[in-house]
């Protein structure tokens, strides 16, 4: 992060002190205990039965202590006697530790009530100054206690260690003790995400929402002045893949503020009232650290709709948690200094409450980049790869409509290791088509076993979608056509460079739905009947032509209404229409197909011999590129400037579309029932 990015109000986290470990405390009083005990005993010298009646007969001996449980005698001298050299040397030498007050000396004896019995009688026949008693008494020591109370101990000691242990970071059992606290990851000045705006490509209008927040909370002045107040709140919404986590990101790099990110689920928990006291220590942990982030990745885990499909009478734990953000975001005690960035792929099964202005204030929306925005993409993830002369990120991008920005990274990761494979010191542009095609088609089975009469099949039903795509004026120019095997089902696919558009009229979707039933209709023509190969192309163009009847009122007889809605989750379980519009509406679409199979059936009769022509090709050559169609049954007969020279050339007037020097594919979405991806379906979305 450059130090323009640097916020005055970021205040570094202070330095963590070392935990209070309990453990320390206790070995500390067990070494203490340990040494007072020592201490206690200080030099204690065992001796016999003869040597202590010789101490005391001289008169040495100042106490005499009888522990019965020990079966010892504790001996103390006198000091004077302590001064005698014997003694005095003995002591010193035979133990570290000298207690001057005693015992000094211990004896053994096999029963207290024997040597007591013993002592009075050597006292009955000393003198008189020499006679001091015997006094007795029981010992408390360290095998007794343990004895008492060993077991309670042990198992306290288990316990704790247990509880530390699943209450630690790393603990499995950590949820238990800390269920209640949030899983949020804080990134501050100490760690820092490296990630900035300058990795962020193609998606331009979204940074421009999102530096504003970023500028709001490094310069507030600029805003407030002018009576302005810091959004609470930013919703990222588009399609997975197109970077709304990476923008996310971003942000955290470029804020210069504390960073709290964390996914929906981290909210859900078995435990009732877990997910509401996250959110709850979210915020308390955010207000602390104000002005802040918190981004909330796949919000729709806890912000889907309340109220549906919970039973009656049931506690729903996720509109608990819901109803805690809510009031967090935009309730009666709410706080400022914390904006909340969320993204999802699913708005529509958000809670409205949620979406209103006052939590989130603006919907961002970042949808698949367009042919600009897939060149930026480009040249982002070209940057680590040793490319070649030859790539041209222009080039690339119109080789990859409708992709997104995970997918255009995944084909420069692919064509890196293609290139790696294949031993080349760098990456060109056939490494680039292969890994696009890998992408789209999946990997080419170079052993897959196919009969003759199979492969005959497959090349009459790919030179069908060829043929009927090259003569229908709003189909998209097909650029190569393959009856190379790829992916789990693929015996062969076809690719187009389609025209980036958001709006489809009814002869562009009849042309494409006549151009989706070429393979089929080949196969009718030529071998008089037909293959299960045709089930991916019946698939869309039954979608399709329902799509047209039911959704974009295209049909005549059913009129200008649609039963798409919009704000369904997709577990309707009555339709919208009776049962007589129901049939009706069968009756159109079946109408429909056959209407548009019986126009294709017609065009390939028409030109039957350049079906001919380019099925012979394909099995010879296996793969066919617009210019090997462009010789074999001549130019297409339709002035259609394509996305890419539209792009590149940046004129107004409509150039015929031609394949650019050195350009062999251009993949698109397959119209071939063999390949893995069907034409592009028109989105309900788009609309004016």
């Amino acid at each position: 992060m450059s130090e323009k990015n640097k916020s005055k109000n970021f205040v570094p986290k202070a330095p963590q002190k070392p935990g209070f470990q309990l453990w320390l405390i206790i070995a500390a009083v067990l070494v203490l205990l340990g040494l007072t005990w020592i201490q206690q005993r200080g030099a204690v010298i065992d001796i016999t039965q003869k040597r202590f009646e010789d101490m005391y007969t001289a008169g040495d001996v100042a106490k005499v202590v009888i522990v019965r449980n020990m079966n010892r005698v504790d001996v103390t001298l006198k000091p004077a006697a302590l001064q005698n050299t014997k003694y005095k040397t003995e002591l010193e030498t035979n133990s570290s530790f000298f207690n001057p007050t005693g015992p000094h000396y211990a004896l053994q004896v096999t029963t207290p009530d024997k040597f007591q019995e013993d002592f009075q009688a050597l006292e009955a026949a000393a003198p008189e100054e020499n006679r001091i008693g015997a006094s007795v008494t029981n010992e408390e020591n360290w095998s007794s206690y343990f004895g008492s109370f060993g077991f309670l101990i042990l198992l306290f000691v288990f316990f704790w260690f247990m509880m530390r242990r699943m209450a630690g970071p790393s603990g499995p059992g950590g949820q238990i003790f800390n269920v209640g606290k949030s899983k949020a990851q804080l990134f501050d000045a100490e760690n820092k995400v490296k990630i900035t705006f300058d990795n962020v490509a193609g998606l331009d209008e979204a940074k421009e929402e999102i530096q504003e927040i970023v500028e709001f909370l490094k310069n507030p002045g600029k805003f407030t002045k002018l009576g302005g107040k810091i959004p609470k709140g930013a919703l990222l919404v588009g399609p997975p893949g197109t970077g709304k986590t990476l923008l996310a990101k971003a942000v955290a790099g470029e804020a210069g503020v504390p960073f709290f990110t964390l996914s929906g689920s981290d909210f859900v928990e078995m435990f009732v009232g877990v997910g509401a006291a996250r959110v709850r220590d979210l915020f308390k942990q955010a207000k602390e650290k104000a002005p802040c982030i918190i981004f909330i990745d796949e919000i729709d885990a806890i912000g889907r709709s309340r109220g549906k499909g919970q039973m009656p009478g049931s506690n729903d734990e996720r509109e608990n948690t819901l109803n805690s953000l809510l009031v967090e975001m935009d309730g009666f005690g709410t706080d400022t200094g914390v904006i909340v960035l969320a993204a999802t792929n699913r708005p529509d099964v958000l809670d409205s409450a949620l979406l209103r202005p006052g939590r989130f204030d603006r919907q961002i929306s970042i949808d698949k980049p367009d042919i600009v925005g897939r060149e930026a993409i480009f040249k982002v993830h070209l940057a680590p790869i040793k490319i070649g002369n030859d790539i041209d990120p222009k080039k690339l991008a119109a080789q990859t409509p409708g992709f997104a920005g995970a997918e255009i990274a995944n084909v420069c990761n692919e064509a890196a290791l293609i290139a790696a494979r294949r031993n080349k010191t760098a990456v060109d542009m056939q490494d680039f088509q292969d890994a696009v095609d890998r992408v789209i088609g999946g990997l080419e089975k170079k052993n897959k076993i196919i009969s003759p009469e199979e492969k005959k099949i497959v090349a009459y039903h790919e030179a069908g979608h060829a043929v009927a795509g090259w003569f229908l004026e709003h189909a998209d120019p097909l650029v190569k056509v393959s009856i190379v095997p790829r992916g789990v089902a693929a015996l062969g696919y076809a690719q187009y460079l389609p025209k980036e558009q958001f709006l489809y009229q009814t002869e562009q979707l009849m042309d494409e739905m006549c151009m989706t039933l070429g393979g089929r209709a080949a196969e009718q023509i030529i071998f008089g009947k037909i293959s299960t190969g045709a089930l991916s192309d019946l698939e869309r163009i039954t979608k399709l032509a329902y799509s047209i009847v039911s959704v974009y009122g295209m049909n005549e007889k059913i009129g200008n209404v649609s039963f798409y809605d919009s704000k369904s989750d997709g577990y309707k379980m009555t339709k919208p229409y009776s049962e007589a519009t129901a049939e009706m509406i069968d009756q159109e679409v079946s109408s429909l197909i056959q209407n548009a199979y019986e126009r294709t059936l017609d065009l390939l009769n028409e030109h039957r011999e350049h079906l001919e022509v380019l099925a012979k090709e394909l099995l010879e050559k296996e793969i066919l590129f617009q210019a090997d169609l462009e010789s074999l049954i001549g130019k297409r007969p339709f002035a259609k400037e394509t996305t890419y020279q539209a792009f590149t050339n940046k004129k107004k007037e409509p150039k015929v579309p031609e394949l650019i020097a050195g350009e062999e594919e251009v993949p698109e979405e397959s119209s071939d029932p063999l390949t893995s991806k069907p034409i592009p379906e028109p989105n309900p979305d788009n609309q004016i």
